[in-house]
């Protein structure tokens, strides 16, 4: 007996550790913050933006007052894939409203994440979402505190104000969590 009541605590605590992993986490700037300047050099995507490939610049900035949809990722994977390709209808949806969006990829080597952000739009056929690549390359800028354990965190923000924030660990972006973020998004435009 004493054997089961271990084993089943091992369990529950192994189970409460994968459900505590895939949890939505605190990472970047939160409602009611200001959204500041900070340099990234263009990758890929949006080709409507008025932005070449490669150029350096405060993408932030170049937005102003519009509403933006600004995430940052650790990866890309299907889930990643399927949250964009929503959110790119969203993105034309209202494009009289000027809403818009830009992923900055984030990690340790610059060279694959520029590798890494164009196959994925290729494969993914992502065509309004513009890959950055920020200067404070690890983790963007450490006044925008995003999470060394976040591998997406998106802030939805309007005139640099932040109305929403989702951030989500590896593992954490179910379909339920797209809907919620796309529906934040959309609310910038109400």
């Amino acid at each position: 007996m004493r054997a089961f009541q271990v084993t089943g605590l091992a369990m529950a605590l192994v189970l409460g550790f994968a459900v505590t992993a895939t949890a939505e986490v605190t990472s970047g700037p939160q409602v009611g913050d200001m959204v500041g300047a900070f340099t990234v050099t263009k990758v890929t995507g949006n080709p409507d933006d008025g932005v070449a490939d490669g150029r350096t610049l405060c993408y932030r900035c170049k937005m102003g007052q519009r509403p933006v949809v600004m995430v940052f990722a650790r990866s890309a994977d299907e889930s990643f894939a399927k949250f964009l390709k929503k959110l790119e209808g969203e993105l034309e949806e209202h494009a009289d409203e000027k809403l818009t969006a830009f992923v900055n990829m984030v990690g340790t080597d610059a060279e694959s994440l520029k590798k890494a952000a164009a196959d994925f739009v290729a494969k993914h056929d992502i065509k309004r979402v513009a890959f950055v690549i920020p200067e404070d390359l690890e983790n963007g800028p450490p006044e925008f505190k995003i999470a060394p354990g976040a591998d997406v965190t998106v802030v939805c923000y309007k005139g640099g104000e932040v109305k929403a924030n989702h951030a989500f660990a590896k593992g954490g972006l179910t379909d339920e969590k797209i809907d919620a973020v796309v529906e934040a998004s959309c609310k910038l435009v109400d």
